[in-house]
C-alpha cells in the first residue's frame, strides 16, 4: 500500500487526533468508556479505506512503543494484552471494513451512519472475545460486561461521526482528504 507524502502527514496527524479522543474517557470497570471509536469512525470516514487505517496503524504503534496514548493514558503490550487489547485489535479491522464499505455505498447520513455501526460492531465484538479471554470470564459476562454494556453509547458515537463525517466531506475541499 502506497502513499504519499500528504496522505501519509495526514495520517499522522490523525493518529494524533485519536490518541487526544483516546483520553475522553468514563471509568466503568476494566473497559472504559472512551471517544475512541467515535474518532477511529470519522478518521476513517474523511480519510478513506487506506489513509485513515494507516492513522489507526500509527496510532497503535504510539502505544505499542510505550507513548501513553491509549484510552486513560495506557500504553504499551501489557496494554493490548490486557481487558481493552481486544478493542485496540478491533480499531484495525473496523478502519479496514468500515473503509471498504464506504467505497461502496453513496455518501448519505443514512448509509455513512450504518456503515460506521456495523464497523463499531466489529470492534465490540473483538473487544468482548479478548475480554473473555483475558479476564477468563463465561461468554454470557463478556458479551453483557464488553457488548451490550457498550451498544447504546456505539450506536450514539456511529450517529455523531456518520453525521458529522458527512457534513464534513460536503464542506472540505475535495483536495484536503485523501482518495476514497
Amino acid at each position: 500500500m502506497k502513499l504519499s507524502l500528504r496522505e501519509q502527514l495526514t495520517a499522522a496527524i490523525f493518529a494524533g487526533v485519536i490518541a487526544v479522543f483516546s483520553q475522553i474517557i468514563i471509568p466503568l470497570g476494566p473497559v472504559p468508556l472512551s471517544l475512541q471509536t467515535f474518532i477511529v469512525g470519522l478518521t476513517v470516514t474523511l480519510l478513506g479505506r487506506k489513509t485513515g487505517t494507516w492513522a489507526i496503524i500509527i496510532y497503535l504503534l504510539l502505544g505499542l512503543i510505550g507513548l501513553p496514548v491509549y484510552a486513560g493514558a495506557g500504553s504499551g503490550i501489557g496494554a493490548v494484552l490486557g481487558p481493552t487489547g481486544g478493542y485496540l485489535v478491533g480499531f484495525l479491522f473496523t478502519g479496514l471494513l468500515l473503509g471498504t464499505l464506504l467505497k461502496k455505498v453513496p455518501l448519505t447520513f443514512f448509509w455513512v451512519i450504518l456503515a460506521n455501526l456495523i464497523s463499531f460492531i466489529v470492534t465490540l465484538l473483538f473487544g468482548s472475545i479478548w475480554l473473555k479471554i483475558a479476564n477468563d470470564l463465561t461468554w454470557t459476562a463478556a458479551m453483557l460486561g464488553g457488548f451490550l454494556h457498550f451498544l447504546l453509547p456505539e450506536i450514539i458515537k456511529a450517529i455523531a461521526a456518520g453525521t458529522i463525517g458527512v457534513l464534513l466531506l460536503r464542506r472540505l475541499p475535495e483536495k484536503f482528504l485523501s482518495s476514497k
